[in-house]
């Protein structure tokens, strides 16, 4: 199995997670979203601490050391990645649903572009086109109204999805510099966890315990999702894999039919071939080109 192939499986992995974060972060109701963002990532930083002391006493704690030139990228994937939940989260709260939804998938747009100047990564006109017909399938799927009264969360949703962006292709550039995944996931959950603190003691909303449930099954599911994200991004470029991050959409809907009993309309429907239509060009492009060199 290629790199690029075992990046895909990671991504998807990733996006099934994530899809089901997104649905115990519904089900927990009217709760402050810094409140929902620092659950989502305080049990992935107990997951990711419990990995990262067992590694280090298996392999010796040199193995989970930070590599020379690692930490100011480690200090952007974990900024960029908490503006990117902020503002989802923000956006999510405030927003029509679909419109938030339309506005964080943006970060593969954004992960690609980042990658060319951090990575030097070379953008071809099929993945591109992949991406681009993606997008239009996402928007077909979602079917954002634009309502866009409300500039600030509006803004907030897109420099979410910006955010995101940078954070992958800063995990693509930490792969490069040879830096253990679970020190980048420890990082960033310790990093955004901390940014959450002050507003949470002057803000604190009160959990029942089927919220508190809820929202520590969030956690477990954004834990896999940054796991496999991160090992995604470290098997491979932006430009050859970000495409899969689309299929949450798919995904998320499966899960709005099963749960909520939402069924997918015509335009629903024909979003999904075009997402998955445009996953296989882009993968039959790769290997053929994989397969010329």
């Amino acid at each position: 199995m290629t790199n690029t192939s075992k990046g895909i499986i990671f991504l998807i992995l990733s996006a099934f997670s994530f899809a089901a974060m997104a649905l115990f972060v519904r089900l927990a109701g009217e709760i402050n979203f810094i409140e929902k963002a620092f659950f989502r990532n305080a049990v992935a930083l107990v997951i990711a601490l419990g990995f990262l002391i067992r590694e280090g006493r298996e392999k010796g704690w040199e193995s989970v050391a930070i590599p020379k030139g690692a930490l100011i990228f480690l200090f952007i994937r974990a900024t960029a990645g908490s503006i990117g939940i902020f503002g989802n989260f923000y956006a999510i709260d405030r927003l029509v649903l679909s419109d938030a939804a339309i506005l964080n998938k943006m970060s593969p747009f954004f992960a690609i572009l980042f990658s060319i100047f951090l990575m030097k990564e070379k953008v071809r006109l099929v993945p591109m086109l992949a991406i681009t017909g993606a997008f239009l399938g996402a928007m077909l799927v979602v079917k954002p109204s634009f309502n866009f009264t409300q500039t600030l969360p509006t803004l907030a949703g897109f420099i979410g999805g910006m955010g995101a962006g940078l954070a992958y292709a800063c995990v693509r550039k930490l792969s490069s510099l040879k830096c253990n995944g679970k020190v980048i996931v420890l990082f960033f959950s310790v990093y955004s966890c901390l940014l959450s603190v002050p507003h949470m003691i002057m803000h604190w909303e009160p959990l029942n315990t089927y919220q508190l449930t809820v929202l520590i099954l969030a956690g477990v599911w954004a834990a896999c999702g940054q796991f496999a994200i991160t090992a995604a991004y470290f098997h491979a470029p932006a430009r050859e894999i970000s495409i899969y991050d689309y299929s949450q959409i798919i995904f998320s809907a499966s899960f709005g039919f099963f749960i909520f009993g939402m069924v997918p309309d015509w335009m629903s429907l024909t979003g999904y071939a075009v997402i998955i239509s445009m996953a296989l060009l882009n993968f039959w492009w790769n290997n053929k080109n994989h397969s010329q060199k």
